[in-house]
């Protein structure tokens, strides 16, 4: 029996969606170096992590083939237009990556208590409000733990308590067994 078919969506657990990357990502670098050994392919992959680390590969050195790419799509440019426009259209959409990434990265550091000297009252009080808002998620989150933590507790109280109610019942019936026993010892 084989696996099931793997939904195509975001992973919502954060540890779950690391693995996930991880594993994926040596599979594909795998699969990048096979790719270019078994056929003699000149190969580059270039991965970002959601956390701006990268990774690459390249059979020939990912600089050789990426300035070997600008080469050949330049020679397309010239042959016609539309290979200026996707040209363009590659660059505009790789600079508001890169300046999603940088707003990102200010956020975060600015979440961290980072370079906030920079930051106007409104936006301060901004800040201020979407930490208090995590911060009372936080506490609820919690608070519903905690409070799950004590139910489980009172419940076992309430067992061991009766566990222990019969321990003393079993202790008393033994020791009213053996008195008996031994009252009759003497009257022989």
């Amino acid at each position: 029996m084989g696996r099931g078919k793997v939904v195509l969506e975001r992973i919502s657990n954060k540890v779950n969606r690391q693995v996930t990357f991880g594993k994926r990502k040596k599979g594909l670098l795998k699969k990048a170096s096979e790719l270019s050994v078994l056929c003699d392919a000149e190969v580059a992959l270039i991965l970002f992590s959601n956390e701006g680390k990268l990774f690459h590969f390249g059979s020939t050195g990912t600089k050789n083939t990426i300035d070997r790419y600008r080469q050949f799509h330049s020679k397309n440019a010239i042959e016609g237009e539309d290979g200026e426009h996707e040209s363009q259209s590659i660059c505009q959409a790789v600079t508001k990556l890169n300046a999603k990434y940088q707003s990102l990265q200010l956020l975060n550091r600015h979440l961290l208590g980072e370079d906030l000297g920079s930051l106007s009252l409104k936006k301060l009080r901004n800040l201020e409000k979407q930490i208090e808002g995590t911060l009372s998620k936080a506490r609820k989150c919690k608070t519903k733990k905690m409070l799950e933590r004590v139910e489980a507790l009172r419940k076992l109280d309430t067992e061991l308590e009766q566990q222990n109610k019969e321990l003393k019942e079993k202790i008393d019936k033994e020791m009213q067994l053996q008195e008996g026993n031994y009252g009759r010892r003497g009257s022989l």
